[in-house]
């Protein structure tokens, strides 16, 4: 069993930017996949982001080249920096061990609380 507690997210205008986190606890066995999806009001969650256990990395095309995950091995933590963010980007975000198609896994029940991320002028 793995523990989840995401953190990071707020309120910003377009254009501006944030940087998630997520602690890792329990079973930090690395050797899976980490991924970030989403989950806006009235609709269905959506997977953003993930790495697997080779490091590749993969985005959603709706962020890619304006998100980048990483990971921090000595911290347990899992990272989603955010940029040029969008209207469009404001959901709840959480951090998941389980992925689908290389993006956090919308089907996963192993997720943390979530944080939300508001963007609005």
């Amino acid at each position: 069993q793995v523990q989840l507690v995401e953190s990071g997210g707020g309120s910003v205008q377009p254009g501006g930017s944030l940087r998630l986190s997520c602690s890792f606890s329990g079973d930090t066995n690395w050797r899976v996949c980490r991924g970030w999806l989403r989950q806006a009001p009235g609709k269905e969650p959506e997977g953003v982001a993930g790495v697997d256990v080779d490091g590749n990395k993969r985005y959603s095309d709706s962020v890619k080249g304006r998100f980048t995950i990483s990971q921090d091995y000595a911290k347990s933590t899992l990272y989603l920096q955010m940029d040029s963010l969008k209207p469009e980007d404001t959901a709840m975000y959480y951090c998941t061990v389980d992925c689908l198609y290389g993006l956090g896994s919308p089907l996963s029940k192993n997720r943390g609380q979530g944080t939300q991320v508001t963007v609005s002028s």
